[in-house]
């Protein structure tokens, strides 16, 4: 059989599908892949652990781990894995990707060995699965319920509703964020957009924490938010951003307080424009090492801004640069002891990150989960990074041809 057969059953089984039909639609697939079964596993929001999705005639499937396990290699570097055959045949690990966001993995059940054209099907079938698992989890709570390991509350719900999909690439630029704790969160937030050839990036961090001071942080970053956002499809410059936010969240709480990122990046050249308003400074890693501090501040925080004009920095960023942009909950992550998790010990980190090639989006989840792990899994502080890698400059618009990416990395094989 091909996938082709395989797809075309599953788009005919999706238009009147729910998440709940998800596992006993790949399932019904599996027989055209010569496959026993297709189990469909999602990832938790803390992203440690694999959380199967059954249902139907799907079988019985524990949780896995991320780390220290095949199906969590499969997930962490975005590649096919495959183990050795054993008594009940093979497994194939097939990361589940929308776009670039992980979504999870497809455990692929086979009485042999796969040569790489079923791989290759594997890999389309599991693409479409992603497209489903997302597209379905917007009439549905089934999908949302599975990824959460913990109440959910108030203020992460208002909030977590507005962030965009954790990573996102375009082929010569990559763009990964992450924010713990997932399910109480105290006013950070982060976004991002690419419009033509300008990606655009913000960072927020509204002063106020606990019950209710967590409440009046998320309502004036979520008016950052939509306020950055209006900004930024009007057309507005940087600058003129800074300015539309400021007076928005002024004009609702003349004494709330926000510290901000706003950078926009260039995809055909590499120029960096940065206004640091009261944040922390994002760092530039080329080489694996640091080679830019970014200047901060650069203007007053948010509701502050009618009092000094912002100033915008501008750096050249050459191809394989990562950015790095955190909010001061990273920094400032404390031990039982008193020991902050500090900025040596950030750069100490990124820099072996990417000495160890990780990609991207597993460089944010890693870099968060060592601040949980300094603090005891207790969080003072919201924590959360906005990762940037500009690849390669892209070509000018008018000559742009389709990104023809590789459906899977090659296989890893364990014995």
């Amino acid at each position: 059989m091909s996938s082709l057969e395989s797809l075309r059953q599953l788009l005919q089984q999706s238009h009147h599908a729910r998440p709940d039909d998800l596992p006993e639609m790949a399932m019904r697939a599996a027989p055209l892949l010569d496959a026993r079964a297709l189990v469909i596993y999602l990832v938790d929001h803390q992203q440690r652990l694999l959380l199967p999705l059954l249902g139907g005639s799907a079988p019985a499937r524990d949780p896995i781990d991320i780390d220290g396990t095949l199906a969590g290699r499969a997930f962490s570097t975005a590649s096919t894995c495959v183990s050795a055959s054993g008594d009940d045949g093979v497994r194939v690990w097939v990361p589940v990707l929308d776009g670039s966001e992980r979504m999870g993995v497809l455990e692929v059940v086979t009485d042999g060995p796969l040569a790489d054209r079923s791989v290759d099907d594997c890999a389309a079938v599991a693409s479409l699965l992603a497209e489903l698992v997302v597209t379905r989890s917007s009439y549905s709570d089934t999908i949302e319920r599975l990824r959460r390991r913990a109440p959910m509350q108030l203020a992460a719900e208002m909030l977590r509703a507005q962030l965009p999909p954790l990573t996102f690439s375009t082929g010569h630029l990559i763009i990964s964020g992450i924010l713990e704790p997932c399910y109480d969160v105290g006013g950070d937030a982060f976004d991002y957009a690419v419009n033509g050839d300008t990606a655009h990036l913000a960072l927020f961090d509204a002063a106020g924490h606990g019950s209710s001071g967590g409440m009046r942080a998320v309502v004036l970053a979520s008016i950052a938010l939509a306020a950055y956002r209006n900004a930024r499809r009007t057309g507005l410059d940087l600058t003129a951003t800074y300015h539309h936010i400021d007076v928005a969240v002024r004009d609702h709480d003349r004494y709330g307080m926000i510290t901000a990122v706003l950078a926009e990046l260039d995809q055909r050249t590499g120029i960096l424009q940065v206004i640091s308003a009261g944040h922390p400074s994002g760092i530039v890693l080329r080489d694996g090492k640091v080679v830019k501090v970014l200047p901060t501040p650069t203007a007053l925080p948010v509701t502050l801004g009618d009092r000094r004009p912002p100033v915008v920095v501008e750096e050249a960023l050459e191809p394989g640069d990562q950015v790095l942009l955190y909010t001061d909950g990273i920094i400032e992550a404390r031990r039982s002891d008193g020991e902050t998790f500090g900025m040596e010990r950030l750069v100490d980190f990124a820099t072996r990150a990417v000495a160890d090639q990780l990609p991207l989006p597993e460089t944010a989840r890693r870099l968060v989960h060592a601040i949980l792990d300094h603090q005891d899994d207790r969080l003072q502080d919201d924590a959360t990074v906005l990762l940037v890698e500009w690849r390669s400059p892209a070509p000018p618009h008018s000559d742009r041809e389709t990104i023809n990416a590789p459906t899977h990395q090659p296989l890893e094989t364990q014995s």
